[in-house]
């Protein structure tokens, strides 16, 4: 942290109040030169954040997915489990590397405790329900659909913030909240490709989202506010709590039955899954420092239209009149709901 020295807030106010010096010609000609010079340097920042953003979040989306699919894979708790193991190894190595490289600077080294890591266990135990949930949702349904499936997080979080912080959402949320239900409605009924247990499996994943979205808000105290901290002990705690998930489902057994498990290519593809798994939370995190909440916000609504799109081109999903009403409906109800967000924590 900066050394806060006394007599600092006297010093500021005393530069803010004092009249601001003529600039001589020389520097008043080369602040005009560097000012097209800045604005050009952060419309390349904030171009660049959003790009990476995109680039890693639809391609995480699209990689699991191939895994279970093309390589039939269809093991997503050890997909989960395997997947936390590269993140756990590169949130070590850019702690390293942070030290020496300004761009990463704000990774800070690894570190675990015991003492913190009790604090933290309860919401290690929800992130593994959002994260197993997500990857199994993923194997029942089409990357198309995965967007409506997954949808009714913004539904849980207004009950569970009722029900757990007692705190009420107006009621313009709750109208975005209802254009939301209705289009998971309409797109599970439309959906070609319907199942029951991915559906399932999306609304768990939805609830697991938004309990984390409201505990992680007590816990970060824990770890002086920082969120990188907060995911290396989630990430180093949730590799041995998982495990027995693993074994409980009978998937390390069927690994040994896989006929890729031999195949090198295939564990490539696998940590570089590992790795974009880890890289989404740097992407997000380099979004919101170069861009505003709204241009975050749009950003994602913008990706989830762009990754319905590709899943149609690239996996051939079809998609029905219905079904798209309803893909429709969340995308839009998802927008506004974060608008009126957005709006209200800036009164």
């Amino acid at each position: 942290m900066r050394d806060v020295r006394l007599g600092d807030e006297d010093e500021r106010k005393i530069e803010m109040d004092r009249p601001p010096l003529s600039p001589t010609p020389g520097k008043a000609a080369a602040q005009d030169l560097a000012a097209p010079q800045s604005l050009e340097k952060q419309k390349s920042q904030i171009l660049g954040a959003v790009s990476f953003y995109f680039f890693i979040s639809i391609s995480l989306v699209f990689l699991n997915k191939a895994i279970m699919k093309n390589y039939k894979f269809e093991l997503p708790l050890f997909i989960t489990w395997y997947q936390q193991v590269v993140s756990l190894v590169c949130i070590y190595l850019l702690g390293i590397f942070g030290r020496s490289y300004s761009i990463i600077s704000f990774i800070p080294p690894f570190e675990f405790r015991t003492i913190v890591a009790k604090d933290i266990m309860p919401l290690t135990t929800v992130l593994i329900g959002m994260i197993s949930f997500n990857n199994l949702c993923l194997q029942y349904v089409e990357v198309s659909f995965y967007q409506v499936a997954r949808s009714l997080s913004i539904c849980f979080s207004i009950l569970l913030t009722y029900l757990i912080l007692g705190q009420k959402t107006s009621q313009k949320a709750i109208l975005a909240c209802g254009l939301v239900f209705m289009g998971f409605v309409l797109g599970s009924l439309g959906e070609v490709n319907f199942s029951w247990l991915g559906v399932i499996f999306g609304i768990a994943s939805s609830m697991f989202v938004a309990l984390y979205s409201i505990y992680v808000k007590k816990v970060l105290p824990y770890v002086e506010g920082n969120e990188w901290k907060l995911m290396a002990y989630n990430t180093t705690l949730s590799i041995p709590m998982l495990f027995p998930l693993v074994l409980l489902n009978g998937e390390i057994g069927r690994l040994q039955e896989e006929p890729v498990a031999s195949d090198p290519n295939f564990w490539v593809v696998m940590t570089i899954t590992g790795v974009f798994g880890y890289l989404i939370s740097v992407a997000i995190f380099m979004q919101i420092k170069h861009t505003s909440p709204l241009t975050n916000t749009i950003s994602g609504t913008v990706k989830a239209c762009v990754q319905t799109i590709l899943a149609v081109v690239i996996w051939g999903n079809e998609i029905t009149g219905t079904n798209a009403m309803g893909i429709g409906l969340v995308i839009a109800g998802s927008f506004w709901y974060s608008m009126i967000r957005y709006s209200e924590m800036r009164k």
